[in-house]
């Protein structure tokens, strides 16, 4: 049994509670750090009241539970901007990490994570949990199989609202401190699908992103214009600015030889299957239920970042993975 930690007790922190949970059989949650101490004890009733006989401790200073605490693996839930020194911090205290996206919010702060994880062979693990949906696995699948032949081009549309509520309840989000903008914070799960779809490295990003409606620091809407090295083209819209509710996320791939298009409310159903040569599981739809833009895809995710510690294997999102969408969003930035 793997034990865990989890520092940073905010929203996404539930659906990891939930993939712990799901887990059990190989990991036990043990602590919970979260500088606002109720929201760290919200979080251990939602655990201990799911797995019986289980007493999970509280702090508030993460390096005090790093010192104190016999911990194999540390989630980290925080805001963007504190996840390069705490997965540094955990990394120095010999602790495996499963970071929140985006890893960092540079260049520089994900190539030292992936460095120091190597130096101390330990495992990095990054939360791009939408790769293990059932459709986007399918997809995958056929990527790898050349069935598309000649890749064309690739969209991913984040068309969302976050009203200025959501900014107020929480003054770092947008933020370039500690969040970034839309293109950073709601796109760039689609924005890692669709990179990890088109097979290749990326030549050059052009960007327009501007702040239409919201009180924040950063864009409230964004489009990139990707070039990759193998000939294709990548275009990203990404909006916090829809009325009066989120529209969609769908994620397209265009080929000579295939079309398809996933959406639904977390990339999670198949809208358009269609090639030119023809596969058995061609006939399984492939689409799931889910209740929230965060899909169900933690609970996987933790099972094969357990089972990549266990097995000293990578995990199947390590840090050079989990940095190539903060790449195009840092490089969109830099661009604009």
């Amino acid at each position: 049994m793997l034990n865990f930690a989890i520092i940073g007790c905010g929203r996404i922190s539930k659906n990891h509670i939930e993939a712990l949970i799901n887990n059990s059989d190989n990991c036990n949650l043990v602590v919970l750090c979260d500088i606002v101490e109720n929201k760290a004890i919200e979080r251990k009733r939602q655990y201990e009241n799911t797995i019986e006989g289980t007493n999970v401790k509280v702090y508030t200073d993460y390096i005090q539970m790093l010192q104190n605490e016999d911990i194999d693996a540390v989630s980290i839930c925080t805001e963007s901007g504190y996840h390069a020194k705490i997965a540094v911090d955990c990394l120095n205290y010999g602790k495996h990490i499963l970071i929140e996206k985006p890893m960092a919010l540079s260049l520089e702060d994900a190539d030292k994570i992936i460095d120091l994880g190597k130096q101390k062979k330990l495992k990095v693990g990054v939360c791009h949990q939408n790769r293990f949906n059932p459709p986007v696995q399918k997809l995958r699948r056929a990527v790898e199989e050349g069935r598309f032949g000649k890749i064309i081009n690739g969209t991913a549309r984040i068309l969302w609202t976050r009203d200025q509520n959501y900014y107020n309840q929480a003054p770092w989000r947008g933020t370039k401190a500690l969040d970034g903008g839309t293109l950073m914070n709601q796109c760039i799960h689609n924005i890692d699908l669709l990179q990890w779809m088109m097979g290749s490295e990326v030549e050059r990003v052009h960007c327009e992103r501007g702040t239409f409606l919201r009180n924040i620091e950063m864009e409230d809407f964004g489009a990139i214009l990707i070039r990759f090295k193998n000939g294709s083209i990548g275009i990203v819209e990404g909006s916090a600015c829809v009325y009066p509710k989120n529209l969609e996320e769908t994620l397209s791939i265009f080929g000579e030889n295939g079309t398809v298009v996933i959406g639904g409310l977390a990339v999670n159903k198949i809208q358009t299957w269609q090639f030119a040569d023809e596969r058995d599981y061609d006939k399984e739809d492939g689409s799931t239920e889910v209740d929230s833009v965060y899909g169900k895809g933690h609970t996987p995710l933790y099972k094969d970042f357990v089972g990549a510690i266990r097995d000293n294997m990578e995990p199947y999102i390590n840090g050079e993975g989990g940095k190539k969408a903060l790449e195009i969003i840092i490089r969109a930035y830099d661009n604009a």
